[in-house]
């Protein structure tokens, strides 16, 4: 029989264990494990002094939520073993794997080694509560725009609007774009397209599509994209931030200004990881190409014709899934070419892709931003790469930003 509580101090979560943790009874721990681990909470506390037996299947839950944790920069310290329970932790070899005390005092020394530095500055705005790691001698980078989408609304791309970038110029993007080698080969699989880290990630618009990817490094210049159009960006972050919403889950087109706020700049690249509370994404279903234009004449978002030509979802999607993306935005849109304007459709501000992935806890460390943004999109399922609308709102998350000439 097993019996618990849940407590918050010392910047932790106390699970306060009674009972045996044994094969029978370890399940519904390992499942209280979890549920608060994708609640967000870093830092568990198993509280065993008053647990009188445990077995290596009860030891196992506690090695399965360190692993976890570790991932994304918590950790589970045991707190207060009974010596009996305490002579198995030993035997397991538990002394080198967690962190096991009988004190409080420890419990707040061991978490004060980890505490922000002064090179971070936390702060709130409009509900937010930010934590941001700036770089001011940071130079800003160039957008790069990648052909034109002229050719969108009326569906009329051809083979000579194509453009082919090479993997090793790009390291962020987004755009309309696919993989392949013979125009007759890839024309048909063009898609909403995302460049992250130098992966690349694409779904086709097709019947029953699947996202397609290439995982790439800087050394493999051999491999290319075929672009209709886009844009990309490289450059060294300015600011990481991380953010959590404190009352209410943020709309991205909030966000999106507290960041054009923060980094003070009228142009900035978004690289955006986060855990969805509703995400609203958009997609086309057909390639516009010229032969596939609308028999009417009209544009593919005219009513009509609009959902035959777009996945638009009528309500939210996705929650909880982790969203990695990455974009654009302007603090002021008079102030841009026609050529940059053009990547911004009606009153927007922004443009973002995004890769909608698996849900798995998020480190929200800003020091281990470019880690984190690897391993979601290299360990975890992706299940689409669409436009992000602003209505999609976020709980937590992270977000790297490049100043854009």
């Amino acid at each position: 029989m097993i019996e618990w509580n849940i407590s918050e101090e010392t910047d932790a979560v106390w699970i306060n264990l009674q009972g045996r943790i044994d094969s029978m009874t370890s399940p519904d721990i390992l499942q209280e494990f979890t549920r608060l681990i994708h609640q967000g909470h870093r830092v568990l506390v198993a509280n065993l002094a008053e647990i009188n037996y445990i077995s290596s299947a009860g030891l196992r839950i506690f090695i399965t939520a360190q692993k976890e944790l570790k991932k994304v920069g918590g950790e589970v310290i045991i707190y207060q073993s009974a010596p009996q329970v305490y002579d198995v932790l030993k035997m397991s070899g538990f002394d080198t794997v967690f962190f096991l005390c009988a004190d409080r005092s420890e419990i707040e020394q061991h978490l004060r080694k980890d505490e922000v530095s002064e090179d971070f500055v936390q702060k709130e705005i409009d509900g937010v509560a930010l934590t941001v790691l700036e770089k001011p001698a940071v130079v800003p980078d160039s957008l790069r725009v990648i052909g034109s989408q002229a050719g969108l609304s009326h569906s009329k791309y051809e083979e000579s609007d194509v453009k082919t970038v090479p993997a090793n110029e790009i390291r962020f993007g987004t755009g309309l774009a696919t993989l392949g080698d013979s125009y007759a080969e890839y024309k048909n699989y063009f898609g909403e397209a995302l460049l992250l880290n130098q992966n690349f990630f694409y779904y086709p618009a097709v019947h029953r599509p699947a996202v397609d990817f290439m995982c790439c490094t800087a050394q493999q210049s051999n491999i290319s994209y075929k672009f209709l159009h886009g844009f990309g960006f490289n450059g060294s972050y300015s600011h990481v931030i991380s953010f959590e919403s404190i009352d209410a889950p943020i709309q991205l087109e909030s966000l999106v200004d507290i960041l054009l706020q923060t980094s003070g700049a009228a142009m900035i690249g978004i690289v955006l990881l986060a855990e969805s509370k509703g995400f609203w994404g958009m997609n086309l279903r057909k390639v516009p190409l010229r032969e596939n234009s609308p028999a009417n004449g009209g544009e593919i978002f005219d009513p009509e014709n609009f959902t035959e030509w777009m996945n638009f979802p009528v309500e939210p999607t996705d929650n909880n899934a982790i969203i990695a993306g990455c974009g654009i935005a302007v603090s002021d849109k008079d102030r841009l070419s026609s050529e940059v304007n053009s990547l911004f459709s009606g009153k927007s501000r922004f443009h973002i892709h995004a890769g909608v992935f698996e849900e798995t806890p998020l480190n929200k460390n800003v020091e281990s931003f470019d880690h984190e943004v690897n391993r979601i999109i290299t360990e975890c399922d992706v299940c689409r790469i669409q436009h992000v609308q602003g209505k999609t709102k976020f709980s937590d998350g992270m977000v790297g930003i490049i100043r854009l000439a």
